[in-house]
């Protein structure tokens, strides 16, 4: 498979540096988190356990459980192989990018190209602070973060533990981004920024479908990437599901 694998624990900072990887160079991304409730979807269908007893309860329900029942609704061992037929259902150019909690060592084809960011324990517990507030991290994330660091020592796997570790991963594939293939110009780029965020549209349109989400989609504003043809935009916008427009995204001054 023509992908570049980039694995971690919440908060290690995996999904900014592949958004920022697959802008500059023109890749394809593909976010995990996109596919959460497919792949439940999938585990349901299978009858799994764990995706069966997460879909009967409400998230704070879950989140009064045990960790370690916790741990078994979050299907982190299961969504694993989901993520490589993912990745190989894709079109093999451009090069992808893929990013994932559950990308571990054990579960890539032989020979894939792939790091993980593992930070220190204290710059995770700092950045899931912040992103949830103060006291209300929660305890399933922090033991993700044992269980992959851990993992990841065992299986001897390429490492980055610096907090910003943009210019180490594009450094790392730095071979692999020159073999590309790369998005062939703007306008492939441009595509290529709205299936990511058509992605991220359908991932919460699948969220709020679920019987026990009562939000009201409408009214709750997600991050969307902006889609000019700019290299090093970092630009997010938020805004609701439905209001992503069909025409490009794009930032106040972008084009």
């Amino acid at each position: 498979m023509n992908v570049l694998w980039i694995g971690g624990p919440p908060g290690a900072g995996k999904s900014t540096v592949a958004r920022r990887l697959a802008r500059r160079h023109g890749l394809r991304l593909y976010a995990s988190d996109a596919r959460t409730w497919a792949h439940r979807d999938r585990a349901v269908m299978a009858g799994h356990p764990g995706a069966l007893r997460a879909e009967s309860l409400t998230p704070a329900q879950r989140a009064a459980l045990p960790v370690e029942e916790q741990l078994a609704m979050w299907l982190h061992e299961e969504r694993g192989p989901m993520t490589v037929d993912d990745v190989r259902g894709l079109p093999s150019s451009p090069l992808i990018v893929a990013e994932g909690t559950q990308v571990v060592p054990a579960m890539l084809p032989h020979g894939s190209r792939a790091v993980w960011l593992t930070p220190p324990a204290e710059v995770l517990r700092e950045r899931l602070t912040a992103r949830h507030g103060p006291g209300r991290v929660p305890e399933l994330y922090l033991l993700l973060g044992e269980l992959i660091a851990a993992e990841v020592s065992r299986a001897g796997v390429p490492a980055i533990t610096a907090a910003d570790a943009m210019d180490e991963v594009e450094r790392f594939f730095a071979a692999d981004l020159a073999r590309g293939p790369l998005a062939a110009g703007a306008e492939e780029r441009r595509r290529l920024l709205r299936e990511a965020n058509e992605a991220v549209a359908e991932q919460y349109r699948a969220a709020f479908a679920r019987p026990w989400n009562t939000a009201d989609s409408s009214a709750v504003a997600r991050p969307f990437a902006c889609e000019c043809d700019g290299h090093e935009c970092d630009e997010v916008l938020s805004l609701a599901i439905e209001d992503l427009p069909p025409t490009p995204l794009l930032a106040a001054g972008h084009r």
